[in-house]
């Protein structure tokens, strides 16, 4: 049984795949400080309540946050007695190496979303990433990762405005019912909403022109689905996608080393 754990600058998440699904996906604020015998507490009582039995013998990881992969590797070989993949480190074989500048690190997160974005629907593919940073990874027709574009996550958006206007409350996302608010909380949501709709289009859009070819836009993250609503944006929406990646990886390095 292999564990997948993703850790993003906001949440972790760990997911339990049998060899062909995944029995249970659950999730963690990313607090650098855990330890590894706190993350067992964590697992094993959610793993309980859910029945599951742990019998995890493998552990790959992708992680945002460096400073939460050491307790991560000592939660994997105190408690399931193995060494984890770490995507990203020089151990870890990619299927399909990024063609990106030369001394640059690509985020293990991207490199992920590539693997699993390739391996479900062929090259030729926008991933469009609702997370902390809202990223669009770009993958060419052999798999191969290219680059992107990094732009402010919509939480992170918010939130900022909210701390750099005293005025401005904090007001969760949702899709308004009009473009123009008749409030402070609609209009900021109209905003951000219709904000992220137009940069999404136009990014896709650019990235469409400069490949000058067709490519499949994936929509991931949680507010993928929520976006969709505004217009056509993706052609498909991938709620798993970066565990997806993850297993991905963790087959081509079992069949490679």
């Amino acid at each position: 049984m292999l564990l997948c754990i993703d850790t993003g600058n906001t949440n972790t998440v760990f997911s339990v795949w049998d060899g062909a699904r995944f029995l249970t996906t659950l999730r963690t604020a990313t607090e650098h400080q855990r330890t590894a015998d706190q993350y067992f507490v964590w697992f094993s009582t959610l793993m309980a309540h859910h029945g599951i039995a742990i019998d995890i013998d493998e552990v790959i990881i992708s992680s945002t946050v460096p400073r939460v992969v050491f307790n991560l590797r000592v939660l994997a070989d105190r408690y399931f007695n193995c060494r984890p993949l770490v995507v990203g480190k020089p151990d870890c074989l990619l299927p399909h190496p990024p063609r990106v500048d030369a001394s640059v690190a690509v985020g293990p997160d991207r490199l992920v979303n590539a693997a699993g974005a390739f391996d479900r629907h062929g090259g030729d593919i926008v991933v469009v990433d609702f997370g902390t940073a809202t990223t669009f990874d770009v993958v060419s027709r052999d798999g191969a990762y290219i680059g992107g574009v990094i732009a402010p996550g919509v939480n992170l958006s918010l939130e900022a405005l909210h701390l750099a206007a005293a005025a401005l409350p904090h007001v969760d996302i949702t899709k308004p019912q009009q473009v123009i608010g008749t409030n402070t909380v609609a209009c900021m949501q109209s905003g951000v909403f219709w904000g992220y709709v137009g940069l999404v289009r136009e990014i896709c859009g650019r990235i469409l022109t400069e490949r000058e070819r067709p490519m499949k836009i994936i929509g991931t993250g949680g507010l993928a689905p929520l976006f969709s609503q505004g217009d056509v944006l993706f052609d498909i929406i991938e709620d798993d996608l970066t565990m997806h990646g993850l297993t991905v990886i963790h087959r081509y390095n079992k069949e490679n080393q």
